[in-house]
């Protein structure tokens, strides 16, 4: 019932889309039409076009943006599309002028077959949802075709810190979890005794301790958050002090292995606003590599959060950075006021310089859902998704609500 009304919707949604009467094999552009993929839009190499009431795209265009994996064969004109899933692979054979397919080792028919415009390979966007699971709906009114991506499962961060003990039944959903209960104070010297970002009180049964080995038990690995900001420049005196330095890498180190973390966020910010930027790298790079030797010799791994590239604080070596830690995330917001969705071509530019530095699977995009709401937040999940990362971090639990949790839940496949 559901795949039926699926292809209901697209061919009334199609119908409406395309002219009246055009002559197979004769094409027409879709007259403005634009197309988004999870809220934000899909750059074509050629516009959609309109053939017998059917709107055809750019079939590699829309393949790549939903991770779908293409192959051509000259010799047969066929493309094979192939898409891993929950649900197992799914493949479709499609042949140049032919409006027989193959999904799934069955025969499968299209409404016109694919074309070859201007150098690109055209196929109908309703078969295309139909196959591979992407919804799709139409505003005749903005002459725009949303795709909504299917489902996948995806490596989710969170972070626990501040007032987040109200949602802390969430915790188990996620593949790891940041707990924000250590930093670097004022003066450049490491504590869990600050007023923000220390060591919580007990409140009867449930201690800080607990709630790491239950997260451990429950499947999610606790990390130890690690905060600084530099406003005082405490975090440069403690990168230019070595000694210093010494003492607050065995310290992260001993207090994440003594209570059990798996890992260690290192969530150090405000690098690079002023002073000397590429002495900043350097000294940083330096610290990184020595923090990551010894979570290594603990059997800990290393998460490095860090400000996007597009930010006005450049004191960080994303390239360096991705090579000594297992997982970089990109905290792609903050550019406005922190009370509205964060501006997606924003965030779009901040993973696509990254991507220049280093590798997709050690990009995680940070998402501060204080500033998302459920239409906004996956538009940021679906850029995540578009670029293949390695998944997304929530900033942070006690702020997400279940309206926005719910519509998570539509992108992605928690744990």
């Amino acid at each position: 019932m559901k795949q039926m009304h699926k292809w209901v919707l697209c061919s009334a949604l199609l119908l409406g889309l395309g002219g009246t009467g055009t002559l197979a094999g004769s094409a027409e552009a879709a007259g403005g039409v634009s197309i988004t993929l999870d809220g934000y839009p899909l750059p074509f190499p050629v516009e959609p076009q309109v053939m017998k009431g059917t709107t055809m795209v750019p079939f590699r265009a829309i393949s790549e943006a939903l991770g779908i994996k293409v192959v051509w064969n000259q010799a047969a004109q066929t493309i094979t599309a192939t898409k891993q899933g929950a649900e197992g692979t799914q493949q479709v054979v499609l042949t140049m002028g032919s409006t027989t397919a193959q999904a799934g080792g069955q025969n499968a028919q299209l409404l016109v077959a694919p074309q070859m415009i201007q150098g690109t390979t055209m196929i109908p966007l309703s078969f295309f949802s139909q196959q591979f699971g992407a919804d799709v709906s139409w505003n005749q009114g903005a002459k725009t075709v949303s795709i909504t991506s299917p489902k996948e499962d995806m490596y989710t961060a969170g972070f626990y810190a501040l007032s987040s003990y109200s949602e802390i039944n969430r915790v188990p959903e996620f593949d790891s979890v940041a707990f924000g209960w250590s930093r670097i104070g004022t003066d450049g010297v490491f504590t869990t005794g600050a007023k923000e970002y220390g060591w919580p009180q007990s409140a009867g049964d449930v201690t800080p301790e607990s709630i790491i080995q239950s997260t451990s038990a429950q499947g999610t690995a606790p990390y130890l958050m690690v905060y600084s900001v530099d406003g005082n420049l405490e975090l440069t005196k403690n990168l230019e002090d070595q000694q210093l330095q010494e003492q607050t890498l065995t310290q992260i180190v001993n207090t994440a292995t003594e209570n059990g973390f798996k890992g260690i966020a290192l969530d150090l910010e405000g690098l690079g606003w002023s002073g000397d930027k590429a002495k900043a790298r350097t000294d940083y790079n330096a610290f990184v590599k020595n923090l990551a030797s010894r979570a290594q010799q603990a059997g800990l791994k290393l998460t490095v959060v860090l400000h996007p590239l597009n930010s006005a604080y450049t004191g960080y070596d994303y390239g360096t950075l991705g090579k000594l830690a297992d997982e970089l995330i990109i905290m792609a917001y903050a550019y406005g006021d922190e009370k509205s969705p964060e501006p997606a071509d924003k965030v779009d530019e901040a993973i696509r310089l990254a991507l220049k530095e280093t590798g997709k699977e050690k990009l995680v995009l940070g998402i501060s859902v204080a500033s998302e709401n459920k239409q906004s937040v996956n538009t940021k999940i679906g850029l995540a998704k578009r670029y293949d990362l390695k998944g997304i971090a929530v900033w942070r639990l006690g702020l997400i609500g279940q309206d926005v949790w719910d519509e998570m839940n539509k992108l992605i496949e928690f744990k």
